[in-house]
């Protein structure tokens, strides 16, 4: 069984539950952007989603990248495919208009990524850094870049990397040895060799733009050292830059995309941005990677339930305990409990997602376009804090709910005929790119919540509580998670000053901590919807509060028992 977009499902969550398109018309660029423009781009995204993409899972999967003295070649279908795609418009979807793009809402791109990732995600990473390569361009190169390489990105007719890790150097950028070596005209003479890139050499476009952390002769040592470079495959004389892909890595999934070793023999390149600001033109790039990895997340946990879910509505085994049924039901694994506990749970991870997934994406046009600076501020501070517990939770989720959607087909699921393995394989490395889960969790308690003691975390949380509208009793456990979130926050900003390290121990818990109470925030929003959930969710608004949530207590004692032994050593060392 392909994968089939649930668009009622998600559209669902952008007009009933989150009122998307009446906060995007409130913003100038999108004021012709109604909720049926919205829906027919969805509805053509879906079409072309599952005839086109999904059908080449498999194929991706099994036959994998060839790779030929330094020539990579797709798999069958793959490079139609892609020029499909890009032909059509939908890289281009929220790229500004005077750049080739429709100017339409990033929500829109980010619905249109995660049913990607869920029908193919092999396939999916081709197209998966464009956005992020368009932002960093726009806002760091040069006009004469721009004018030679923006349009041809934003519409997605040449293909970008993101080359930043070394043999040596994973994610310690300051690290970095490749050099760029001025020329006297502008460009550099770039050196060096870069790992783990992905879609670094291939066939799906014409020309690949590749985005390069480099250093300068007199650069620094450190992070501070770094600058960006763009160097392309193909030269603007139409010459072959002296770019070479030595090999592709033997992954555990991914087949479908080919992550290369890549190596820069003076390749000539050209600034983007400052010198030896590197990372600060580059983490506009990382920035929009993160959250589409958290779509990822997503999208292969949803298409992970499809395919358990529709298995348990058709395997018959021993008949199901409880209340007799009819003799038709009865014996379908999908009575059984423990099998309604796995599909329920990861539906509550994927519907709650969903709502904060969209959110982060409403924010960054409401960050961008809204009028009034305040507003503006406080759709920056949500997607600073969301976006790294987007990226780490969900991915995690990504992984370990589709093992459990295997459990449900048994030894079935461990074969590859069913094809739910291929997405447990796949999803792992979801947990590892653009910045490991656990770099997640200390980017969002050592650097965005530790320096301020928690105040930016708690004014969120503030907000979303205003914003509830559900049952008493919803709204009472919701904010009691919300009140152990900021005391915690501030427990360990006090304790940081005294032991540094402590944060490092537990900043896994603490993003674990606000990621359920997220969740849970998110899940009164469904329910006010659905008048309090109505039948659809209320299967895995059940499984929320009772296999999901209860999690969090354990996550605050950890940090609390954490924060015990902190002081009990502090007062032994005074």
């Amino acid at each position: 069984m392909d994968y089939q977009p649930r668009l009622d499902d998600i559209q669902h969550i952008l007009t009933a539950v989150l009122d998307a398109p009446a906060q995007l018309q409130a913003l100038p660029p999108f004021a012709e952007v109604d909720t049926d423009l919205m829906q027919q781009v969805q509805e053509e995204a879906g079409k072309f989603v599952a005839s086109e993409i999904a059908p080449l899972q498999r194929i991706g999967d099994e036959t994998g990248c060839r790779f030929d003295a330094g020539v990579v070649t797709a798999p069958p279908g793959f490079r139609q495919a892609y020029q499909a795609f890009w032909q059509g418009g939908w890289p281009s979807l929220a790229c500004a208009t005077e750049d080739g793009g429709q100017g339409l809402p990033s929500v829109l791109e980010a619905v249109l990524y995660e049913m990607l990732s869920a029908a193919n995600h092999g396939w999916t990473m081709a197209p998966g850094l464009l956005h992020g390569a368009y932002e960093c361009l726009k806002h760091h190169g040069s006009e004469e870049l721009k004018t030679r390489y923006l349009e041809k990105i934003a519409t997605g007719e040449w293909l970008a990397t993101m080359c930043l890790t070394e043999p040596h150097a994973g994610s310690d950028l300051g690290l970095v040895r490749t050099k760029a070596t001025p020329q006297g005209d502008d460009s550099y003479r770039i050196s060096g060799t870069k790992i783990f890139i992905s879609g670094g050499e291939h066939d799906l476009s014409d020309n690949i733009v590749h985005l390069v952390l480099a250093r300068l002769p007199d650069a620094p040592a450190g992070p501070k050292g770094l600058s960006l470079f763009l160097a392309p495959k193909f030269l603007p004389d139409g010459s072959r830059n002296p770019v070479v892909c030595e090999r592709i890595e033997e992954k555990m999934g991914l087949h479908g995309s080919p992550t290369c070793v890549m190596r820069f023999d003076a390749a000539t390149g050209w600034l983007v941005g400052e010198p030896n600001r590197g990372l600060n033109a580059m983490f506009v790039m990382m920035n929009a990677a993160r959250m589409h990895v958290g779509l990822q997340g997503i999208g292969l946990l949803e298409a992970a339930w499809q395919k358990a879910s529709a298995y348990a509505q058709e395997r018959r085994q021993m008949r199901a305990p409880g209340p007799r049924k009819s003799n038709e039901a009865a014996d379908l694994i999908a009575e059984h409990p423990a099998i309604q506990r796995m599909l329920d749970t990861q539906r509550a991870w994927i519907d709650g997602g969903r709502v904060l997934a969209y959110r982060t994406a409403v924010e960054l046009d409401i960050a961008k376009h809204h009028a009034d600076a305040a507003r503006r501020e406080r759709a920056q501070r949500w997607c600073s804090l969301v976006t790294p517990v987007l990226k780490s939770a969900w991915t995690h989720q990504a992984f370990h709910g589709a093992s459990e959607c295997l459990q449900v087909f048994g030894g079935h699921g461990y074969v590859r005929e069913w094809g739910i393995e291929q997405i447990v394989r796949d999803a792992r490395v979801a947990m590892i790119y653009e910045g490991t889960n656990e770099i997640q969790a200390i980017d969002l308690l050592v650097r965005k919540v530790l320096p301020d003691g928690g105040a930016a975390l708690s004014a969120l949380l503030d907000e979303l509580a205003q914003e509830m509208d559900a049952s008493q009793a919803a709204q009472a456990a919701v904010l009691h998670r919300f009140d152990a979130v900021r005391k915690l926050a501030v427990q360990l900003s006090q304790a940081n000053a005294q032991q540094a390290e402590l944060a490092y121990w537990v900043a896994d818990d603490f993003l674990r901590a606000v990621a359920l109470a997220l969740l849970g925030w998110a899940w009164t929003r469904i329910g006010a919807a659905n008048g309090t959930t109505g039948i659809r969710w209320a299967a895995p608004a059940r499984a929320l509060q009772h296999w999901i949530l209860p999690e969090f207590e354990m996550r605050q004692q950890i940090i609390r028992e954490q924060l015990t032994q902190a002081g009990a050593q502090a007062m032994l060392a005074a």
